[in-house]
């Protein structure tokens, strides 16, 4: 039977469309056939950029007698969890409660009603390191299914039940969002977590602490030096920051950052690179520049944005979603297989002979580049041995000897990209590439902003009968009660998650998508002034409001979309933070926004009950809620709100928007225009003074006096030390 692959949207799925396994994608269909056939489904989920997918992929989905097993005794399932989070999640819960581990690839064995019975990760082709071989466990699983069905039914019914059961509930009735004593003991608790000789967090492997780290910047910033004890947070995140910057984790010669670290000191990374760290992490120190002021945060801020654009940047103008860990090179025989960092290692030797002798010795000292090598066959990641732009004679040395580098580099085989455009990354990366672009003259990057919510408003935001809710396109109904049980404006449209060559993929968007792109939205309204970036957002929370936050809790997925296989698990929402923020942690630091510059106590309401889990569980575990934390800090601190009024041409509005833009306080949203500019409610009432530029500062209800002075302003957005 011919493989059904062919029309994905996916590059994932794509890469599998000649498998001689009858793949087919996630849907109703599947489960059907499998109640047809009266066999189990193979569920097996991965991404384009990863290595493991890869091998296990030409071990055993690309041997025709592995294949025709699968076909005979399974209706196969391919998944990507980029495009269908949702399937990810849900299944990614069982894999790990039935094997205690998890990672990708996932495989997982489910009864025709979508209940998992048996899970695993990476089977090898044959059994090795006390790993039974695939088709071992197709072997077994077979039988099983066959000789004691009763048994296997009747486990995945417990599994399932289980899974419901210990499901981390978002939005429980009744419950708070952190307080600041809960936000102190966090702060507490990651420091004494905290890697000191490294920086980070636990052993290996390291991941970088994304939303960690801002909630530890904007903690910082809310308890500012010399009003408080020593400040530990600050210490913590700068350490990690600084650390990262130098490592092999962080692309010296380009930016951008790898996924992670697979030893304890960020020496050799995972050599993917994703999206969402680098947005995340962009942003992250560009926030440690605006605090502190240390250069290191501005050019890695800047780098990783240039980074992102020149390396993900889709002809449509959105951001594709991963590079390979593996760079693809064919062998003597003619056969194409990855190799891990084949495109970014060196040795002494090849620095020499590209820089001469002196310059090669020189540019090896620096980044660590030794006869012993720190990866394999004598090769060496490059990290940063000091800081060359310290050094004023070093500086243009470093930045030719860099160039240099990379052009040669950029001659080397390059490593696979995943060209889909996800909505929830292109939205971290819109709020990362605004601020930057804004708060350090870089207008190139605040355009490239805008042109990425273009596509994404064009293309995934789908208007009309096409407009439907969900990962089967069931239409959730418009108009739903909000949290105060008062029903919502009817909302125009729905998202999708995923788009290719400008074309929109049929999965629906999940709530990260919502919230992420909204969070981008209001990013950019607040560096532009644009009504048209506020209105979109207030769009993608009406959606919000009406589909995702109910009397039940946050979940992520739309009210009556979760299909049947789906809903016989449980119904996704986990409002955990993970490597990029939860659905409602994304929600909340949204809504919260929201609420400041539009006065709606329906979108606060609904932003404290999508932080409510983290009031609950952050406390104890605070690196799982690192961005709930963040957008806490926000909450405690107001928000504040800033509406700047003048000419667009008037310089003075131009530097009290400045001001405004550089404030550390963790609460900050901002309006900029003309007096009573349309669709812009902080804007509303706000005149002159002395028909000069303006600026209007309140929170929590209270309003300071309105000043034209841009240093009286920055003073009214100073943080005060909290009791």
């Amino acid at each position: 039977m011919a493989n059904r692959l062919a029309n994905a949207t996916s590059p994932y799925l794509l890469q599998h469309q000649d498998n001689p396994v009858d793949w087919q994608e996630w849907g109703d269909e599947a489960f059907e056939e499998a109640k047809r056939r009266d066999v189990p489904v193979l569920l097996s989920v991965g991404y384009a950029a990863c290595h493991w997918c890869h091998v296990m992929a030409h071990e055993s989905f690309e041997d025709d007698t592995t294949a025709a097993e699968m076909n005979a005794g399974f209706v196969n399932v391919k998944v990507d969890r980029e495009e269908r989070p949702d399937v990810d999640a849900v299944y990614m819960s069982a894999t790990q409660a039935l094997t205690g581990q998890g990672g990708w690839p996932m495989t997982v064995f489910l009864t025709p009603q979508g209940r998992p019975f048996y899970a695993g990760t990476y089977f090898p082709p044959e059994p090795r390191h006390q790993m039974p071989s695939f088709r071992q466990v197709l072997s077994a699983i077979g039988d099983t299914w066959r000789s004691r069905r009763d048994e296997v039914e009747t486990a995945g019914g417990r599994i399932a039940e289980a899974l419901a059961e210990q499901a981390i509930p978002a939005g429980l009735e009744g419950a708070a969002p952190p307080s600041a004593e809960v936000l102190a003991e966090a702060v507490r608790l990651l420091a004494a977590a905290e890697d000191r000789v490294h920086g980070g967090f636990g052993s290996a492997p390291k991941f970088p602490p994304s939303a960690v780290l801002e909630f530890l910047l904007r903690h910082s910033a809310a308890n500012p030096i010399g009003e408080q004890a020593d400040d530990v947070a600050l210490g913590v995140a700068a350490r990690t920051l600084r650390a990262m910057a130098y490592s092999g984790m962080y692309d010296q010669l380009a930016g951008g950052f790898a996924r992670y670290s697979v030893d304890r000191a960020w020496v050799v990374p995972h050599f993917e690179k994703m999206l969402y760290d680098s947005a995340q992490l962009a942003r992250v120190y560009l926030h440690w520049w605006r605090l502190t002021g240390d250069a290191t945060g501005a050019r890695v801020a800047l780098e990783t944005c240039d980074w992102m654009l020149a390396e993900l940047g889709t002809a449509e103008g959105g951001l594709a979603s991963s590079l390979d860990a593996d760079t693809q090179v064919e062998d003597q025989h003619g056969h194409r297989h990855g190799v891990e960092g084949l495109t970014y290692v060196w040795t002494p030797a090849e620095l020499v002979e590209l820089l001469g002798a002196e310059d090669g010795e020189w540019a090896a000292a620096l980044l660590k580049v030794s006869s012993a090598g720190s990866f394999e066959h004598g090769s060496s990641t490059l990290q940063l041995a000091r800081d060359p732009w310290a050094v004023p004679e070093d500086v243009e040395r470093w930045t030719t000897i860099r160039a240099r580098l990379a052009l040669a580099r950029a001659e080397r085989p390059q490593p696979g990209r995943d060209d889909k455009v996800v909505a929830a990354w292109n939205g971290l990366a819109v709020a990362a590439l605004a601020e930057t672009g804004s708060l350090l003259a870089r207008p190139d990057l605040v355009s490239a902003a805008e042109r990425i919510a273009e596509l994404l408003l064009d293309v995934h935001w789908i208007v009309g009968p096409e407009g439907k809710a969900g990962s089967e396109g069931k239409a959730g109904s418009e108009g739903k009660a909000g949290p105060e049980g008062k029903a919502g404006p009817a909302s125009p449209g729905r998202l999708r998650r995923v788009s290719r060559d400008g074309v929109v993929g049929a999965p629906g968007g999940v709530l990260e998508d919502y919230g992420d792109l909204a969070e981008g939205l209001l990013a950019l309204h607040a560096v532009t002034g644009s009504a048209r970036w506020l209105t979109a957002a207030g769009d993608l929370l009406e959606v919000v409001l009406a589909e995702f936050i109910g009397p039940d809790g946050v979940h992520d997925t739309p009210a009556g979309a979760t299909d049947a296989a789906l809903a016989a698990v449980r119904r996704p929402g986990d409002p955990t933070d993970n490597a990029y923020p939860s659905g409602a942690s994304a929600a909340a630091g949204a809504l919260l926004g929201y609420a400041a510059l539009t006065g709606s106590a329906r979108h606060r309401e609904a932003a404290e009950t999508a932080l409510a889990a983290a009031g609950a569980v952050g406390q104890r575990a605070p690196q799982a809620f690192g961005w709930a934390l963040a957008v806490t800090e926000a909450l405690l601190d107001g928000p504040r709100e800033v509406a700047v009024v003048g000419r667009d041409d008037d310089p003075a509005r131009v530097l009290l928007h400045s001001a405004a833009l550089a404030a550390t306080a963790p609460g900050l949203v901002i309006s900029v225009g003309l007096p009573d500019a349309v669709g812009v409610p902080l804007l509303a009432d706000r005149s002159l003074i002395d028909s000069e530029a303006t600026a209007y500062v309140c929170r929590n209800f209270a309003c300071a006096l309105p000043t034209t002075d841009e240093d009286v302003l920055s003073r009214q957005l100073r943080a005060e030390a909290r009791p």
